[in-house]
């Protein structure tokens, strides 16, 4: 699949790419992005800051003679020849995790993939996660084919069914084997993934061929390389919608004050993208960015300097933020992700106490969408993106590729190794874009902990 035609990569080269500038930069910035005053100054660029406009080796191969030694991905897409006999290939496809919008247009475009396609016509779809892989509760399968699947695409959850934790990666194989599956495609976040490479090392043990091939799954947008996981486009814009009702509800009543909070574990994704996005958030908290509750620089006082100048104020906080301030045990789910505490009621509790404390009226609304946003149907523009990881998926397994998951990386479909993967999770930079615009969308100050002044 070609992305980068020859004729527009010479063109680029041979043009002039740099910008005109009018005159000599007198000016300081006001804009500031330093934490503390005696921070190396960040978060600015340059002329000379730029950004690669060819990243095709092919295309860049005639200007570096060690081109090959550039870190690069496999490129996504069908192959000329593949390694399973096209009908012949017996797939199964099992959904794994917290539901996420999109998993049921990923498993549509599957199975239509591997049938028309491929002429596959033997397509397990595993119920209930790993679960269904089990040999001691012997979950039957469902035999999936286009007529099945041809209207769940639209639908939120899963078709399949979902659950966390899994059987012993020998039992699972011993189910493969049993189903003789050739294919297995594993939809599902960094858990799920490492399920995945445990099942692989056990094939490799015993010898098979059996390929395993992942499409990552994470409403929070944090997996590590690639640019962006299905569903959070749609996670994010249902959020949007939650955060226009809460400033709604505070716009409304005197000294309101409105608490949404998102889903993001360890990473801020959703609640930073809906913030930017609506530009009616005041402060918006997340896992990666430390902040104090009470003292001269925690965050309420700045409600308060907020409710004075304008009398409202929206609060949107993803739900792994301020976790420090819960003594909790490190309980884990199934899936071995720790169980978090209640940020939201927490601050709803706070807030109120403070006010009363100090006899200023308030009227606190909390909203928390978390399932209605998880859900939810996939967008269009989500739909689109299920669509085209999937059949990349089915590329990938046909010419016998395994043990890798499909990302988009640089906006291009790639193949990308599971372990590197499921390596860490994905979380904001607090110097990145960004959160600098999360920043000018909310005014907000850029540190609300009392451990040393505001710059």
């Amino acid at each position: 699949m070609k992305y980068i035609t020859k004729e527009t990569s010479k063109l680029i080269k041979e043009s002039n790419l740099q910008i005109k500038n009018l005159g000599e930069l007198k000016y300081p910035s006001p804009i500031s992005f330093n934490l503390y005053e005696d921070d190396e100054k960040i978060g600015f660029f340059d002329s000379d800051d730029r950004v690669v406009s060819i990243i095709d080796t092919k295309n860049i191969i005639d200007d570096f003679e060690k081109v090959a030694d550039l870190p690069s991905f496999e490129k996504a897409g069908p192959r000329e020849h593949v390694y399973f006999k096209p009908g012949g290939t017996c797939c199964a496809i099992v959904t794994c995790g917290g539901l996420c919008p999109g998993i049921n247009a990923v498993v549509r475009s599957l199975v239509m993939m591997n049938w028309h396609r491929y002429g596959n016509r033997k397509i397990y779809g595993i119920r209930y996660g790993y679960n269904g892989l089990s040999t001691s509760e012997k979950i039957e399968p469902i035999e999936l084919n286009p007529d099945i699947v041809r209207d769940i695409g639209h639908e939120g959850g899963t078709f399949l069914g979902s659950s966390r934790g899994a059987p012993s990666a020998t039992m699972m194989v011993d189910r493969l084997e049993e189903l003789g599956v050739d294919v297995l495609y594993v939809i599902g976040g960094d858990g799920t993934q490492r399920g995945a490479l445990a099942i692989i090392e056990e094939i490799e043990e015993r010898g098979l061929k059996i390929g395993v091939v992942g499409i990552p799954k994470t409403i929070d947008n944090d997996i590590e390389v690639i640019d962006k996981s299905f569903g959070f486009e749609s996670a994010f814009s249902k959020a949007c919608e939650a955060i226009y009702s809460g400033f709604v509800e505070a716009k409304g009543a005197p000294n309101g004050i409105a608490i949404v909070k998102v889903m993001g574990r360890d990473s801020g994704f959703i609640a930073a993208r809906a913030t930017v996005a609506t530009n009616n958030v005041n402060f918006c908290l997340v896992p990666e960015i430390d902040f104090d509750i009470e003292g001269r620089n925690g965050i309420l006082v700045h409600i308060e300097e907020r409710l004075k100048r304008r009398g409202s104020c929206v609060i949107l906080v993803a739900e792994g933020a301020g976790q420090k301030f819960f003594e909790n045990e490190e309980n884990l789910d199934a899936s071995g992700n720790k169980k978090l505490s209640d940020i939201g009621v927490f601050l709803k509790e706070k807030i109120d106490e403070h006010f009363k404390k100090r006899g200023i009226g308030t009227v606190i609304k909390y909203i928390d969408p978390s399932y209605i946003i998880r859900s939810c149907p996939p967008t269009p523009s989500d739909m689109y993106f299920c669509s085209q990881l999937a059949q990349m998926a089915v590329h990938a397994a046909m010419a016998g590729k395994s043990g890798m998951v499909v990302g988009l990386v640089h906006n291009k479909y790639v193949h990308i190794p599971m372990e590197l993967a499921t390596l860490q999770r994905k979380r904001i930079n607090p110097h990145s874009q960004l959160w600098h615009s999360v920043l000018e969308a909310t005014g907000q100050s850029i540190f609300m902990k009392n451990s040393c002044d505001v710059v």
